[in-house]
């Protein structure tokens, strides 16, 4: 399928690993021109050519923490006027919530919540003025199922998830939409550390968790990144503009409902 977004302008945050690598390289597959982000100076360098290489798009590297005005201002600098936004950053630690102070606290919710706000309130007038515009918040299936010690994570992305239902709606008019992905466990380093960290307390090895997890997910395996890069990508298209305010659950059927 032809998504329609051929020479369109991203900024995907967070994305030289993981789900938003896999969220540009589908967005780049499509002819998407690309701003990718993260800490790691080298590792964006490297993955910015590759996405380059595979793809035959622009991909503009910016190494900086999303999170801070200097890091969104170097975003925007890259690409002043996007048609598409992803927003995605990593979420705090597993942690005992009685082990959060005030001021980590404060931060989880700088991290997932108000950051994304921050950046939304920065694309979103050119993306009214030109009537497109595909704004993406990837949150967690924790906004829904909650997962013990990634309590500030699971409230401050349902904060991020409960602030955008009302513009979502407010916008939908211009042709702006703004959607949620929340994922469950897919195949990443971030979940092989927590496998492997889990193993480690229960004196197995990591291969015998992993296979513990999968027997909890009726799907039976963990998700693949391309799988999620797909769907972020279909709702960041020209076809998915009657799509908005939704948050969309990829967990192999982990969560366990009939709506």
């Amino acid at each position: 399928m032809d998504l329609g977004i051929s020479g369109r302008k991203a900024i995907v945050c967070a994305s030289s690993r993981g789900l938003g690598r896999a969220c540009a390289e589908a967005l780049a597959a499509d002819g998407v021109e690309l701003v990718i982000n993260g800490l790691d100076k080298d590792r964006l360098s490297r993955v910015a050519d590759e996405i380059a290489r595979t793809s035959g798009v622009a991909v503009s590297p910016v190494a900086a923490d999303v999170g801070t005005p200097d890091g969104q201002a170097a975003l925007l600098e890259a690409c002043p006027a996007p048609d598409i936004l992803v927003n995605n950053n990593a979420g705090p630690p597993l942690k005992d919530f009685r082990q959060l102070d005030r001021q980590a606290i404060l931060d989880g919710v700088v991290q997932n919540m108000v950051t994304p706000i921050e950046l939304i309130q920065k694309v979103l007038d050119h993306m009214i003025d030109q009537r497109f515009g595909r704004i993406v918040n990837i949150t967690s299936a924790s906004v829904k199922m909650p997962i013990l010690g990634l309590d500030l994570s699971s409230g401050a992305r349902a904060g991020l998830t409960a602030f955008m239902a009302g513009p979502a709606r407010d916008i939908a008019s211009h042709n702006v939409t703004v959607n949620g992905i929340l994922p469950g466990m897919f195949d990443t380093d971030r979940l092989r550390g927590s496998i492997a960290k889990m193993a480690d307390l229960r004196n197995m090895s990591e291969d015998e968790m992993a296979e513990i997890r999968k027997t909890t997910i009726p799907a039976a395996r963990f998700g693949t990144p391309g799988e999620f890069g797909r769907l972020c990508a279909f709702l960041c298209s020209d076809h998915a503009g009657y799509i908005t305010g939704q948050n969309f659950l990829i967990d192999g059927g982990l969560f366990n409902s009939s709506v």
